[in-house]
């Protein structure tokens, strides 16, 4: 019996829905001190590196058939994977939280009933959209991720072509760098990276599908970080429900917010059952999901989330060379067969220098962010190790 394998189509649209998102538009904001042009310079870089990354990741899982944690063994070892897994566990953790705050916050800015009710209903609607299966989902969410891009669409038209709205801020470098904003806008495809195998592993045309995949989310996720950019520009207005107050979309905007954030965080939830999975073969996917959605509900209610960019700066720490690493093994050296050790020491060696790297580069200010000097260096270091290793296992061996 052959397994039945995901559409192009199908892959492109999975991941329309991870790039129509709060988060996006919410952190668009943060580059509005640049200016347009500038702010739109570093989106469009920052999405250039992300997306390669995040293209990277995607085929090694689709040549392999392999999910995106167990395509860490083959670099990392069977248990030198486990760190990646828990790591990637607790990104999926703090983006539920994330993602259910934001939406419980924008809910609450139209219809005042607390951000803690609307925490709880988008986290009770997360738990049904996990009971009833990414199979049986499709459809439902179609209609939300179209729901959520028409209103972008609007409000992209309001944002940037009502002349009602003449409020622009203050163009200022004081509060965010060029090179600090190319890595926020790296941050969020590099958040997926670890996902994204989950999916293309099923896909009927690897290089198609990932293809795909990549450029879907990449132009979508552009498009969100603009509104939000622009609303911060044009309007001086930050928050998201402000901005639905002023287009007149009231409770329609209401109903949109609270299920594309259910559309989007389901993906986080299920992924983090995945990744799971990989820790300990005991757990189930499907209660790891909802003990993750629980938690992230819970977090939602007891910490205000307003700022992420200290979260999105530790993910690319983390993930940056990891990536570089399974880049430099799988494309270059063609080797990434470690799945049968338990660590792969070298290669743990040298993503800890790459995250050591990556935090001292944080200080320092270049126009391309860290995260791509950051994964060139990992990458040298890895091939460097690697050359060492062979020349000292020649040197016994003669």
């Amino acid at each position: 019996m052959s397994e039945k394998r995901t559409s192009v189509f199908s892959n492109g649209l999975i991941w329309f829905g991870a790039g129509v998102s709060l988060a996006e538009i919410l952190t668009g904001t943060y580059f509005a001190p640049l200016g347009f042009g500038r702010a739109m310079a570093a989106i469009l870089l920052g999405h250039l590196i992300g997306g390669l990354m995040m293209f990277a990741a995607g085929m090694i899982g689709a040549k392999e058939r392999k999910s995106a944690m167990e395509t860490v063994k083959m670099s990392f070892g069977e248990k030198g994977s486990l760190l990646f897994a828990v790591l990637n566990v607790l990104q999926l953790v703090g983006w539920t939280a994330i993602m259910i705050y934001d939406g419980a916050l924008a809910a609450d800015g139209l219809l005042h009933s607390g951000i803690w009710i609307w925490a709880i209903v988008i986290g009770i609607l997360i738990i049904v959209w996990i009971f009833i299966g990414l199979t049986n989902l499709g459809k439902l969410n179609t209609v939300a991720m179209t729901a959520l891009f028409v209103l972008s669409l609007v409000l992209f038209k309001v944002i940037f072509f009502n002349t009602d709205f003449v409020m622009p801020i203050a163009v200022s470098d004081d509060m965010m760098t060029f090179g600090a904003a190319v890595e926020l806008a790296v941050a969020m495809p590099l958040s997926w990276l670890p996902l994204i195998s989950d999916y293309t592993r099923e896909a009927e045309k690897p290089f198609a599908a990932t293809l795909a995949s990549v450029l879907v989310y990449s132009l979508v996720s552009i498009f969100m970080y603009m509104i939000g950019m622009g609303a911060a520009i044009f309007t001086g207005e930050y928050d998201i429900a402000q901005i639905m107050l002023k287009t007149g979309f009231g409770v329609v905007g209401l109903l949109i917010i609270v299920f594309s954030t259910v559309t989007t965080t389901f993906l986080d939830a299920y992924s983090a059952g995945v990744s799971s999975v990989s820790i300990s073969s005991k757990i189930q996917e499907k209660w790891a999901a909802i003990v993750v959605t629980v938690i992230g509900t819970a977090a939602a209610i007891v910490y205000p989330m307003d700022n992420i960019t200290n979260f999105l700066y530790l993910i690319g720490s983390v993930f940056a060379p990891m990536i570089a690493v399974q880049i430099a093994d799988y494309f270059i050296l063609k080797k990434a067969d470690a799945e049968k050790s338990a660590f792969q020491w070298r290669n743990l060696v040298v993503w800890i220098a790459g995250f050591i790297i990556y935090r001292i580069l944080m200080q320092v200010d270049t126009p391309v962010g860290n995260t791509l000097p950051d994964m060139v260096i990992t990458v040298i270091l890895c091939l460097i190790v690697e050359k060492a290793a062979g020349a000292s296992h020649n040197r016994k061996r003669g």
